[in-house]
């Protein structure tokens, strides 16, 4: 096992971002220290990890003399290949066009970067974050730094990566069946996919049938989390939900919480299982009341939620001219191409498809009227080694090695519900394995009180020692 991380004692340290906001608000360090030590971390790292997909340093370095406001003002970050920054490629992880800078930030980078963090670059991902492997057959691999012959898991591969081997302390993902939380639990990181809508998204995102991508950020520390959802709050208020405040330490309610060792159509792996209900005699013993129940999920839902992702394949190789000069579909990988047809063979069934899917909203809700919370693992087993979801590889094999890896994370996508994945669970071979726990629409502030008790109760490994 190769472990990889750029921990040290330079300006960076160990430090979460809320630890270096107060080390630069005490002089202790210097913005143009703290980006300087960023850039020669993800310098180093790029080689082991393959993680950044684009760099911006000599920007950064720019910003660091004359930084902008925020609560983050100075904080060194990456943001994922697939939302619009200005000045910046948005490559998607492909390489079948060119793709142009931008003339302007997208809604969630006007955001994302109000809050004061400073972009390196941008962070690989997996083909238009349609595998949850990053895995290209040019692009290469993105590794995880735990075990670099393991994937870093995607579709947020670049920015778990460049979080769990300490190049920044926080980075942007976002998720459409996991890509937040599956990165996160790969890497042992926290990973909170928010409700949908709680973040602003880029037109893209927006214009989807059903809005399954979320926004957000991968920590190493859950303050880290609540901090940055407060201060996207301050800069967008999700008028429609209710709002999550200055989340710093844990709730003082015992919640009702299900558990599941099934997810959508799989069962986890029986380490990962026992792992789970090691965490659900946890939060018995912090005076929690837990019981094993059915996933809520309908039957059809695995079909349902891989027909629309075969939508989106769909629409990305039937327009794809529009992204980028030297469109060639032919330099697609094997996932996207196999997701297209699989579309197109079934579109008599989409509008079913997208229909039950919405109704998974209510199914959710009635659910979290008995209970507060879902503990479920992030992932049905182990971090698979690279290669193992290979895109090159035959659709139906790869297609089946995905569903029993992915067999959880869906479903809040499909219901918009909120989900955290927590590094509460080692694997006997020494890797982290998330544990994932999910509250009605808009309960984000009920998810981080755990998590904070969580966190108290068992502080999780970390890189840096």
């Amino acid at each position: 096992m190769t472990r990889v991380h750029a921990f040290s004692d330079d300006a960076l340290g160990d430090l979460d971002a809320v630890g270096l906001v107060g080390a630069i608000q005490d002089g202790q360090v210097s913005i143009p220290e703290v980006v300087e030590a960023a850039i020669a971390r993800a310098e180093r790292l790029q080689p082991d990890l393959n993680a950044v997909s684009y760099v911006a340093y000599d920007r950064a370095r720019a910003e660091a003399r004359d930084p902008r406001g925020g609560f983050f003002a100075g904080v060194p970050t990456f943001v994922k290949d697939n939302v619009e920054v200005a000045g910046m490629p948005t490559q998607q992880g492909c390489d079948a066009y060119r793709a142009r800078p931008v003339p302007r930030d997208g809604d969630f980078a006007r955001m994302f970067l109000a809050t004061g963090l400073v972009p390196l670059g941008k962070s690989q991902l997996s083909e238009f974050g349609f595998s949850p492997s990053a895995e290209h057959p040019r692009l290469g691999p993105v590794r995880s730094p735990w075990d670099a012959a393991r994937t870093a898991g995607a579709s947020s591969a670049g920015a778990g990566a460049l979080v769990a081997a300490g190049a920044v302390p926080l980075a942007h993902g976002n998720d459409g069946g996991g890509s937040i939380r599956i990165p996160a639990s790969v890497n042992g990181l926290v990973g909170l996919k928010p409700t949908r809508d709680r973040l602003p998204q880029d037109r893209m995102s927006r214009q989807m049938p059903l809005r399954i991508v979320a926004d957000g950020v991968i920590t190493r520390s859950v303050r880290d989390t609540a901090a940055f959802l407060r201060e996207a709050e301050h800069v967008y208020r999700a008028l429609r939900l209710p709002p999550i405040g200055d989340v710093t330490r844990p709730g003082h309610k015992r919640l009702r919480v299900a558990v599941h060792t099934a997810g959508i159509g799989r069962a986890a792996s029986p380490e990962v299982a026992e792992l789970t209900l090691k965490t659900a005699r946890q939060l018995e013993e912090l005076g929690h009341h837990v019981e094993q129940v059915d996933h809520p999920a309908p039957p059809t839902i695995p079909e349902d939620f891989l027909l629309y992702w075969s939508m989106l394949a769909m629409l990305v190789v039937r327009t794809g001219r529009q992204l980028g000069p030297g469109w060639d579909t032919a330099r697609l990988d094997n996932l996207t191409l196999g997701l297209e047809r699989h579309c197109r063979r079934r579109m008599h069934r989409l509008p079913g498809a997208i229909a039950r899917l919405r109704r998974t909203a209510r199914v959710s809700a009635q659910f979290h009227q008995t209970y507060d919370v879902a503990l479920s693992p992030t992932l049905a087993h182990e971090t698979p080694l690279v290669g193992h979801l290979d895109p090159t590889l035959d659709f139906d094999t790869v297609m089946e090695r995905i569903l029993a890896w992915v067999a959880f994370t869906p479903w809040q996508n499909a219901t918009g519900d909120p989900a955290i994945s927590l590094p509460l669970a080692t694997t006997a071979a020494g890797l982290p394995q998330g544990m994932m726990f999910s509250a009605g629409a808009g309960r984000e502030a009920l998810l981080l009180e755990l998590a904070h008790e969580l966190e108290e109760a068992s502080p999780w490994a970390s890189l840096s020692g």
